[in-house]
């Protein structure tokens, strides 16, 4: 089966390559991509080659997803996995893409138990078993100029990997290596302290989204540690350490043998 497996991606491989030219500008452009070496470049190409044969991306509300924008999803989706492998992806297919941020109605209780629903407007969105959902407004936002540390693309495919052995909440599946107490103190730890600084009206080290839930708080620091690692590891360096270990990729130690400016 493993021989069938070898040749299936092989084939894949070779009938369905990127198109050079589209390939290249996105890792110029996009500065997400910044630091990776030549040999993780082609790594993630593969990888990118073929989750784009094995999800579904569609347009709706008119969208009509392009070649570019399909490799711009695809190649971000890849790069938190791009030392796990694409089978971290597994039991979904589809990406449905809004041309902007689109608007799901939510119930809340308050504190008297009245329940009431309300409408909110989202960049992105996960669901278990279940498609990820994106606006591309903020996709092309991000390629472009993204704030320090914000890329929607990671953020829900972070979800995608938490929810790989339950809910989104801050705790996906440890490598055997990793050491699980290890990690809940030191999320806890980031994330208490996080909320104390909104508590008191401080200016937060990271986006205050963070303090929603732990659930979003990896996905948040999982864009930190892809978009801005600098900013991660100057604030919380033991949530760093511990990305380092789940993703097993070190960005900052790739932007300062890359001689990319900050990643000393």
């Amino acid at each position: 089966m493993k021989w069938l497996e070898h040749q299936r991606i092989r084939y894949t491989l070779s009938h369905h390559p990127i198109p050079h030219r589209a390939w290249e500008a996105l890792m110029h452009n996009a500065a997400v991509f910044s630091g990776l070496s030549a040999v993780e470049r082609a790594h993630l190409r593969e990888l990118t080659t073929l989750f784009l044969q094995r999800k579904t991306l569609s347009g709706v509300q008119g969208l009509e997803v392009d070649t570019e924008m399909a490799l711009a999803v695809a190649a971000q989706a890849c790069l938190p996995v791009l030392e796990l492998g694409l089978d971290y992806y597994d039991g979904w297919v589809e990406i449905v893409i809004y041309p902007g941020a689109f608007r799901v109605a939510r119930d809340s209780a308050d504190e008297a138990g009245v329940v009431s629903s309300q409408e909110h407007a989202l960049s992105g969105e996960s669901w278990a078993r279940g498609p990820v959902i994106l606006s591309w407004d903020d996709v092309a936002a991000d390629l472009a100029a993204a704030p320090a540390g914000r890329n929607v693309v990671v953020h829900e495919f972070a979800h995608k990997l938490d929810m790989l052995n339950g809910d989104a909440n801050g705790m996906p599946p440890l490598h055997s290596d990793m050491v699980r107490q290890q990690w809940t103190d030191v999320f806890s730890s980031a994330f208490e302290h996080l909320q104390r600084q909104l508590e008191h009206h401080h200016h937060p080290d990271i986006n205050p989204y963070a303090a929603t839930n732990p659930g979003e708080f990896f996905a948040v620091v999982s864009e930190y540690f892809f978009a801005d690692p600098q900013q991660l590891y100057r604030h919380f360096p033991e949530v760093y350490r511990q990305l380092e270990l789940f993703y097993r990729q070190s960005p900052l130690v790739r932007l300062a043998s890359s001689g990319v400016p900050g990643g000393g």
